[in-house]
């Protein structure tokens, strides 16, 4: 990539992008005014089909009850030009909102507390300003605005199955998602495996109740659930491989209704976490066998049931490589941090198993940040001006891959 004529295009953009400041946060609020959870981001879907309308971008015809898609053509653009994805996710979370700001949640029990309404502004901030350059787009950008990606099987899976990439060919995917342990006008990036692979777990121990000042003639479930959750703690520092990222959590436990009554049935949830598919199922394998011997040696059953969740988001080499040059280009690249692998999870991830791409952490947190200001929090109030930084930032990485793509220098 030639750094003269991007230093022009990236001032350009960020001059834009800097101007659109208002009337990003404007929108953004909106957006968390009004949340909605998975698979039902019907009003978000409107407003981002309205504001693409007024843009003068069509929008595809749905792929899904609820999201939007749309390709952006350049001025050039004919059949087998090179296409960019850029993807940002419209869902928010089942909780209370608990900040002091005036644009709060308006709708009891549901909060965009992960930042998808910012990931929403940024990417109709992008649009604007593609639109205004299409005479220079080497190609198209396919907007992906993606329902339900907080809930499995989340929605990246369904626009692939209904045949998003089947009717486009990006050259690639770009995402990013806010990050309030990265400060606010700063990004990292992460190549390979980035994200984790996630699982539910669900456990059912059964055994006879009985009056808790005689547990010999009873058959005790809540003993028995104890050892499980010390069991099954073993598999991941006696199964997986010490430089191996795994996680396994038992987050609930249910069971008994009083003190001196043993209860029939103890039920517990967790999650299992790992970086690649073969760890998965060897823990799946030996997490099974784990429930059940140890279940057999209390005089109790056992049921667990795993309930598969995202794959491990594994970015691709070589355009992490490019988007970090376009990343520094556009930030300066004292403002291009390397990210380590993370436990959470997401389902871009799915987007990844089909074509080459990468989902980089964009900074939201500032200087003096409060406490409580953490993703899925109901006090995560991320940095407005990351709006600015994501929206320029997202415009000019797909001029540059698209550059590349045709293979301008």
């Amino acid at each position: 990539m030639n750094s003269a004529p991007a230093s022009a295009l990236a001032a350009r953009i960020e001059e834009y992008a800097s101007r659109l400041s208002p009337e990003l946060s404007e929108v953004r609020r909106d957006i968390h005014m009004h949340p909605e959870l998975s698979y039902e981001e019907v009003r978000t879907t409107r407003v981002v089909v309205e504001y693409l309308q007024k843009l003068g971008i069509e929008c595809e015809p749905p792929f899904l009850e609820t999201g939007v898609v749309a390709l952006l053509k350049g001025a050039n653009y004919k059949e087998g030009s090179p296409i960019i994805a850029l993807r940002a996710d419209i869902d928010a979370l089942p909780l209370n909102e608990e900040n002091s700001h005036g644009f709060c949640s308006l709708e009891p029990g549901k909060m965009h507390a992960c930042g998808h309404d910012m990931h929403t502004a940024m990417l109709l901030g992008a649009a604007v300003i593609l639109a205004s350059i299409k005479d220079e787009l080497q190609g198209g950008v396919l907007l992906i605005f993606q329902p339900a990606e907080e809930k499995a099987p989340g929605g990246a899976r369904p626009l692939i199955e209904a045949g998003i990439f089947k009717k486009f060919s990006p050259v690639a995917i770009l995402g990013q998602h806010c990050f309030p342990s990265v400060p606010s006008g700063k990004v990292a990036l992460c190549k390979g495996s980035f994200m984790a692979a996630t699982d539910e777990l669900y456990f059912t121990v059964s055994g006879q109740g009985g009056h808790a000042s005689a547990p010999h003639k009873a058959a005790d479930p809540v003993l028995a659930a104890a050892h499980i959750i010390t069991a099954v703690q073993h598999l991941v520092s006696r199964v997986v491989p010490p430089h191996e990222p795994a996680v396994v959590s038992i987050a609930s436990i249910h069971g008994g209704s009083a003190p001196n009554i043993i209860p029939s049935t103890v039920t517990m949830s967790g999650t299992m976490r790992t970086m690649n598919e073969e760890l998965r199922a060897l823990l799946h394998k030996k997490l099974q066998a784990t429930v059940t011997h140890v279940a057999e040696g209390m005089g109790v059953t056992a049921e667990l049931e795993i309930r598969h969740g995202y794959p491990a988001l594994v970015n691709d080499a070589e355009i992490t490589r490019q988007a970090a040059i376009a990343c520094a280009e556009y930030l300066g690249r004292e403002n291009v941090l390397d990210s380590e692998p993370l436990m959470t999870a997401e389902d871009f991830a799915y987007y990844l198993q089909e074509i080459p791409g990468t989902f980089w952490q964009i900074g939201t947190g500032t200087a003096e940040q409060e406490r409580g200001n953490t993703l899925h929090s109901p006090t995560f109030n991320p940095d407005e001006k990351a709006l600015v930084t994501g929206a320029g930032l997202f415009a000019y990485s797909a001029c540059r891959f698209l550059e590349n793509a045709a293979g301008r220098p």
